[in-house]
């Protein structure tokens, strides 16, 4: 492993833990064993740093959804998968992501394609999970799409909104996604 690697990885770690939002290269390199001068050296800039943080989180959200257990219906997969939002990595990463989402809305337009990218990754596993889970071949993709959206939209909402309430509306997201992703 390159020290490009390791503190590549090491980043995401304390990114995963803290989040992006404020994320000072200063305290980050020190975290590290290193100082924000290294850390430009290997990435760049601090965009590309949060850019490389990113993918990594995506790689880690990616191998949790690969790891998920193959439910007997996409209405069961999607209750997995929310319960997997909810705790450990897919969490994290889940929280990660809607941040870097956030910063390229809001203008920093060097991370709209590492977001782009990382989407991509997102529902193409996201799509091959529900596809084990049942859903066809053809209608797994936009399953998928539907699932992320919804499951992204109640995940920020878990600040704010009672844990009943939202299962509730995840058990209609399970419903529905098994109607979607069943041949039409």
């Amino acid at each position: 492993m390159t020290r490009r690697d390791e503190l590549g990885e090491g980043a995401c770690d304390y990114v995963l833990e803290r989040g992006l939002i404020g994320l000072s290269l200063r305290p980050l390199g020190a975290a590290l064993g290193t100082s924000d001068r290294m850390l430009l050296y290997h990435f760049g800039t601090r965009e590309a740093l949060i850019a490389e943080v990113l993918r990594r989180s995506t790689d880690r959200s990616v191998a949790a959804i690969e790891a998920l257990p193959v439910q007997a219906d996409v209405a069961a997969g999607v209750q997995t998968l929310w319960q997997a939002h909810r705790e450990g990595t897919l969490d994290r990463c889940q929280r990660v992501y809607a941040q870097a989402a956030a910063q390229g809305l809001l203008g920093h337009d060097e991370l709209a394609s590492p977001v782009a990218d990382s989407n991509a990754s997102w529902l193409a596993a996201l799509a091959a999970y529900l596809g084990r889970c049942g859903a066809t071949p053809p209608r797994a993709e936009r399953c998928a799409r539907f699932v992320d959206a919804a499951l992204m939209g109640l995940h920020l909402d878990v600040v704010v909104e009672p844990e009943p309430d939202l299962q509730a509306v995840v058990d209609d997201v399970a419903v529905a996604a098994q109607a979607l992703g069943s041949p039409g």
